[in-house]
């Protein structure tokens, strides 16, 4: 049976219980989150505060539709490891063509902010369709192509400004990541109706079904009629206008775009996508795992950071949730594709 079939099946039988339709593996995490919460408030009496949460959810947002992109990457079959470096060039070079002031970094061109707005999205779509076009046209390993593309982004972007910070940015351009939305972060809003639509998509459109079989078994989904290259370039190039659109709302939560963003925020995402149930073979795993995935994340380093645990070991605490989550996958009989 192949996983078009899978996922016709486990959605169709209605007598299946919640966590059976869902798969047991992509809510794992909710308990792990409740121990979290409750460690949280005796932690610090401010952690409950509806400020705390919520500044909890906005630094999480960003992460959270990077996670996104990486989830529909890694079901596909596929690595991006250059999202990152597109959540730091695509901004950069946006205000680097709205600056106009030369002495601050800028081009002296001076666009106006909803130009720039534009060319964030269109930076990340070229981004996108360049890593689609080498890894699907010309058959490179996309671990390896996406590594190089990500040194490459890197190394532009900081060679843009010579490693200086740009701000003073229109309004209209940090608008999404500074706004709120009936007292909520828009950042929080656009978020939570990314993961509501990319959730509904994959588990119900056909596209969706399709990147589940390509991922399984890409030659099967071939001669099954599904046109493979076309929806794995389109995954490539959909996982880069989200990692722009997630680096827009950074630099307008900032107000600024410094030479390091987006630096090791890959590994964040890998950490929640794989804790997530996002399976590395691909073909496998939820968006909603992915969620629940950044929402530990996030209250983890929210409740380490009110205990004023150093920055170091907050790291070597998600190193060892994703090492622990590869050995789980691995007893639970799936081999982690290198």
């Amino acid at each position: 049976m192949t996983n078009i079939s899978l996922e016709k099946a486990a959605i169709a039988r209605p007598g299946q219980s919640l966590f059976a339709r869902f798969r047991l593996r992509e809510l794992v995490l909710i308990p792990v989150i409740a121990v979290v919460i409750v460690i949280g408030s005796f932690v610090s009496s401010s952690f409950l505060m509806p400020e705390n949460l919520l500044n909890i959810l906005q630094q999480s947002s960003e992460l959270s539709i990077l996670v996104i992109a990486q989830s529909l990457i890694l079901i596909c079959g596929k690595f991006d490891l250059s999202l990152e470096s597109t959540v730091g060039i695509a901004p950069m070079f946006a205000a680097w063509l709205m600056i106009s002031d030369v002495s601050i970094g800028g081009s002296g061109i001076g666009i106006s902010g909803y130009a720039g707005i534009a060319v964030v999205l269109a930076t990340g779509l070229l981004i996108g369709l360049i890593n689609g076009l080498l890894v699907v046209k010309l058959r490179l390993n996309a671990f390896i192509t996406t590594l190089a593309m990500l040194i490459l982004l890197r190394g532009i972007t900081l060679g843009i400004t010579n490693g200086q910070t740009l701000f003073d940015l229109p309004e209209e351009f940090l608008y999404l990541g500074n706004a709120k939305w009936l007292g909520i972060p828009a950042s929080i809003w656009i978020a939570g109706l990314l993961f509501l639509f990319f959730g509904l998509m994959m588990r119900y459109h056909r596209i969706g079904r399709a990147i589940y079989a390509i991922g399984g078994n890409p030659e099967a989904a071939r001669v099954a009629g599904i046109p493979v290259e076309r929806i794995t370039l389109g995954v490539f190039i959909m996982g880069s206008l989200l990692a722009s659109l997630a680096g827009l709302l950074l630099t307008g939560r900032i107000a600024s775009v410094v030479s390091s963003q987006g630096q090791n925020m890959i590994f964040y995402v890998f950490a929640a996508s794989v804790i997530g149930g996002i399976s590395l073979n691909g073909g496998q795993g939820r968006i909603i795992g992915a969620l629940t995935g950044v929402l530990l994340l996030g209250l983890l380093q929210n409740v380490l950071t009110l205990s004023q645990v150093a920055a170091f070991w907050i790291d070597a605490c998600y190193g060892a949730i994703i090492l622990l989550a590869l050995i789980i996958t691995r007893l639970s009989g799936e081999t982690p594709r290198a």
